[in-house]
């Protein structure tokens, strides 16, 4: 693993990497308030022995990226999709292939429709189809809702992981055991890396995605394979199954019984889905 910090249009963007450079290469892109390490490291190196080079990266206001102030982002959604681009040119990389989970599959998908030339495949987990009236789609988990009700200090070290733990146990899946001291350690040293979460909360105005891609899904042309747990709480499946539905093509496999995350009990089906999907687009 190294790192590289990419200055660039006045921002930095941290990045990692994983493996051989001179193999084809695979952009990870994570969800909102979560910072790289969100795709966990043995994920990656899992990801990198099937012959591929693997970036992580923290998004503005996350980890060692570039905070604003509390409510004051300089930033829209559409940096955040830039931003991608920013990444693979500091890497000196003409394109890749794009894996993003949750809101970092709304930014994938917005990538592969800006600069499809850029986008060798798409794969998204666990996300929502961009520019889609999801409003009569089933509503998400219950429990889950009331909990994001509740107002987090960010700013205290204790609250906030306590916050995100109940959190994260909310939105696991119902197949696999949830890792509640794994789960509280793995907060903590967010949390200290990034110095705290409180300008993450900015990561709201990235859901302001705008109406110039409503309605546009279906121009995608780039291979992509969509992944959703069954018992996703926050986008329940049928987010999944519409993405996959409205872009030609794509394909949709489901995770029995996961949730909103990337639980290791189902890395194995993950990464051999992301390794089959880039090896099949690279044959087109």
């Amino acid at each position: 693993m190294s790192g590289l910090m990419i200055r660039t249009d006045g921002v930095e963007l941290a990045t990692q990497s994983f493996g051989n450079p001179n193999q084809p290469p695979l952009l990870l892109i994570m969800g909102g308030m979560a910072s790289m390490l969100w795709w966990p490291e043995e994920f990656c190196r899992r990801l990198a022995e099937r012959g591929r080079f693997v970036i992580r990266y923290d998004q503005r206001d996350s980890g060692l990226s570039t905070k604003y102030p509390p409510g004051r982002p300089g930033y829209t959604f559409e940096d955040a999709v830039d931003d991608v681009f920013r990444v693979l040119d500091g890497y000196g990389i003409p394109n890749a292939h794009i894996v993003g989970f949750s809101l970092g599959g709304m930014v994938g998908q917005v990538a592969a429709l800006k600069s499809p030339e850029r986008v060798l495949s798409l794969t998204a987990i666990s996300t929502s189809p961009v520019g889609v009236d999801t409003s009569h789609f089933p509503p998400s988990g219950e429990a889950w809702l009331e909990h994001m009700a509740v107002e987090a200090d960010w700013s205290d070290r204790a609250d906030a992981v306590a916050y995100l733990v109940e959190d994260l146990r909310l939105t696991a899946g119902m197949a696999r055991p949830f890792d509640e001291a794994g789960t509280r350690a793995f907060l903590e040293r967010d949390f200290d890396r990034s110095g705290g979460y409180l300008s993450a909360t900015n990561h709201s105005v990235l859901f302001e995605i705008g109406e110039t891609w409503r309605g546009r899904l279906n121009e995608m042309n780039v291979p992509l394979l969509v992944l959703h747990g069954t018992a996703d709480p926050v986008f329940p499946p049928t987010h999944g199954e519409t993405l996959a539905r409205t872009v030609k093509d794509a394909k949709f496999v489901k995770i029995e019984g996961g949730g909103h995350e990337l639980h290791p009990g189902d890395w194995e089906e993950i990464i051999s889905a992301i390794d089959e999907h880039v090896a099949r687009s690279m044959c087109v």
